[in-house]
């Protein structure tokens, strides 16, 4: 049982698109067999039968299509993090923020809105926003990413300044939230919340309620190679997004979301292109009577630290490929939501030399994108520890990849 965002009339007159990027994986040498001469999509139907994209396939295609923008300069970001290759997207000046302003709109000209998505490490969050904002007119403080000693004299300058808006992953703006609430800071101007990069924590809600008690969430979901998939309102459950037209979002029997984007100037070929997330379509409680998208979380290797995914099979394959390690885990540990430490437990061979864990966790550090970026301020969080043996259930006797801890 398949189902789409797109009722099959109107999907129909935008499918164009569809088929010239399909041509366009053709054109790929690599990608080529995967996709033949039988295989269409000029229904929704055809598209359902085209295999879905993963992240290697799409970064094969756009090193050899190597995508440019015609009317304006072409950024490349990446996401994902990990010790392998990362997600690679391309995007116009722009980052197609236009039509995502034509649909929704959580910033007006009165506005005075804090930019607190990180500007650096070729991650687009920061600039999609800044996008967004100078399509709404309003007075924008781009502060991207602040370390843990500058939080009080930031809050006294944004209340001074009668901020209005916000915007972040959850992980950072639980930081804001929870350091403007102990240190007694009260925002009362806040009004709005904006969030993008990872799914809403709950745990924000408390804060929020006693720094900045008239603030609601708007949030936006999609990743470097889709752009901006689909958004919600205060009037939305925080998993529901209500998919952009030109993002055609499909769920298969496995449970898997996958996206087709058709707009004709999207640089990305993304067609059926899944990025690991599991959902389902649904109606959204906030009474608009398209078909909704609730996402259900990740389904892959990849995971959620302060905002960054970093991938847990690929972190674990390079410190097995280190001599003199055996094998090894990853434990994540956290304290209500928030990531505060990455450990990797190594299981040494027995035979000498012993690994050099000091060694290994530099090379881990600096090759790994999410290490280096999420740990910029305490890079002591990250450890590499020798063990005789990896943590295990005591009741079934598996032992996984990635361990959780949730700190007091």
């Amino acid at each position: 049982m398949t189902a789409f965002s797109l009722a099959p009339e109107a999907a129909g007159p935008r499918l164009h698109v569809a088929r010239r990027t399909l041509e366009r994986l053709r054109s790929v040498p690599a990608l080529a067999p995967r996709y033949p001469a039988h295989l269409d999509a000029d229904s929704l139907e055809r598209l359902a039968e085209l295999p879905p994209l993963a992240k290697d396939d799409l970064n094969t295609a756009l090193a050899h299509l190597e995508p440019a923008a015609e009317q304006s300069a072409t950024w490349l970001f990446q996401s994902g993090g990990s010790t392998g290759a990362p997600k690679v997207g391309y995007a116009p000046t722009g980052f197609y923020m236009a039509g995502v302003h034509a649909h929704w709109q959580p910033l007006d000209r009165a506005d005075v809105f804090v930019n607190a998505w990180g500007a650096g490490r070729m991650w687009g969050a920061h600039f999609l926003a800044a996008a967004l904002a100078d399509l709404s007119g309003c007075r924008i403080i781009a502060l991207g990413s602040v370390a843990g000693d500058e939080y009080g004299g930031w809050l006294e300058f944004l209340a001074a300044r009668r901020v209005t808006a916000i915007g972040g992953t959850p992980s950072v703006l639980r930081l804001w939230f929870s350091q403007a609430r102990a240190a007694g800071v009260r925002l009362p101007a806040l009004r709005k919340v904006l969030w993008l990069g990872e799914a809403w924590q709950p745990q924000l809600a408390a804060d929020l309620a006693a720094v900045a008690p008239q603030a609601r969430r708007w949030g936006m979901f999609g990743s470097t190679e889709t752009w901006v998939v689909g958004t919600n309102t205060p009037d939305c459950p925080a998993d529901v997004f209500h998919p952009l037209p030109h993002q055609l979002v499909h769920t298969d029997a496995d449970g898997l979301l996958d996206f087709t984007t058709l707009d004709p100037e999207m640089l990305n070929p993304v067609l059926r292109y899944r990025t690991g997330d599991a959902g389902e379509l649904t109606t959204c409680r906030c009474g608009r009577p398209e078909p909704a998208m609730r996402v259900l979380g990740r389904r892959d290797s990849v995971v959620q630290v302060r905002g960054l995914g970093l991938d847990v099979d690929e972190l674990i394959a390079r410190a097995e490929r280190t001599p003199g390690v055996a094998r090894a885990q990853v434990v994540l540990t956290e304290r209500a939501g928030r990531a505060t430490g990455v450990e990797v437990l190594v299981v040494p061979t027995g035979a000498a030399p012993a690994p050099d864990v000091e060694r290994l966790r530099t090379e881990l550090f600096t090759a790994t994108l999410t290490l280096g970026t999420a740990f910029q301020h305490d890079p002591g969080s990250f450890r590499v520890r020798p063990v005789a043996e990896l943590v295990s259930n005591g009741r079934t006797g598996k032992t996984a990849a990635l361990v959780l801890r949730e700190e007091a």
